[in-house]
Formats: C-alpha cells, structure tokens, sequence
C-alpha cells in the first residue's frame, strides 16, 4: 500500500510538473523569438525614421500580401504587390479595406515577415497595424504604411514579403473607441 502511494505522489507530481510547463511554454516560446528573430514578427510599436545612409548599391524587392481572416467579410489588399527599394529609403504604400456589409466593423491586422530573420531589419514608422481600424459599412479606406529596410540587412537577403492577415476585434473594441463608436450613432 505504501508503494502504491509513493507512485500515486510521483505520478501526481509529475502531472502537475507537466501542467506547469505547457503553461510556461507559449511565454519562453515568445521570448526565444523575439531573440532570435525567426518567427518573422514585426515590432508592434512604431520607429523613428532615423537618419539612415540610403544604400544605392543594393536593391531589396519587397512583397506585399494582405488577407482577410475567414470571419472578417472586409475586402483587403495591397495597392501595389511588388515594389522595389534601396536600404535606408523611406516608403509609403497604402493598403485598400473595404467593408461591404451593412454593419460597422473593427479590424485589427496582424503583420508577419519572410523570411522571419529578416523581420529585424523591415521597420515601420507608421502603420495601420498598430491600431484596430473602424469601418462603417459600405464604406472603403486607405491604410497607410510608412516603412524603410535597415541598411545593416545581410546581403543574403534580396526579397523579403510583408504579409498582413486582417481579423475582426469588433467585441474587443477598446473602450476609448467604444466611445467614438456611441459617437456615430453605433
């Protein structure tokens, strides 16, 4: 019977050993990323457009892709799919949202770079993605983004694609919106 209860601990222990480390793993995994860069994640907060020599001698295509989520029903697309640029340049582009529906929609985009070490270099001064975006329906909008690829990226990169995925936050709603939204008659 002893025997049986030490196991009965041990198993218990280990049970509860590995609860802890499963929940543990989605922050050490968001850590070790955010080091290493290779998850392809972007910075969530804008950056200066600091004084950066533009490099002439090197030409970086960047692509861009935008989608939405299967439950956002917006419209959701880059103005142009391909644009080429020198490191240290700053670029504006926009990304086109519309809204066909009759209701009013928040989306909130999520940004991803490939390939994911070269997400260390692609900065945004300025960019929809930092902020949820409100849509009444049957409208469109132009979402800017101002960006530039840092001179320091390795030469080995010569593409890096910029994709966007578009998600509807309208029940996460930030509650300083929510008061635009009672604003307009929402």
């Amino acid at each position: 019977m002893n025997a049986k209860q030490t196991l009965i601990g041990k198993l218990s222990l280990l049970v509860v050993a590995m609860f802890a480390f499963g929940y543990a793993l989605v922050p050490l995994y968001e850590v070790f990323c955010d080091i290493t860069g290779i998850n392809g994640k972007t910075a969530s907060e804008p950056v200066s457009a600091e004084e950066a020599i533009v490099d002439t001698s090197r030409e970086i295509t960047i692509e861009f892709i935008a989608r939405p989520n299967q439950q956002m029903p917006w419209v959701f697309k880059p103005e142009v799919r391909r644009m080429r640029v020198h490191p240290g340049e700053i670029h504006i582009m926009n990304y086109v949202a519309e809204n066909p529906t009759l209701r009013s929609i928040v989306g909130q985009a999520v940004p991803s770079v490939s390939p994911g070490r070269a997400a260390l270099f692609f900065h945004k001064i300025e960019c929809f993605c930092f902020t949820q975006q409100y849509l009444a329906g049957g409208n469109d909008m132009l979402m800017p983004l101002q960006f530039y690829v840092d001179p320091a990226l390795p030469a080995q990169y010569s593409t890096i694609t910029l994709s966007y995925t578009l998600y509807d936050v309208t029940d996460q709603w930030q509650p300083e919106a929510q008061d635009n939204l009672s604003e307009l008659g929402e």
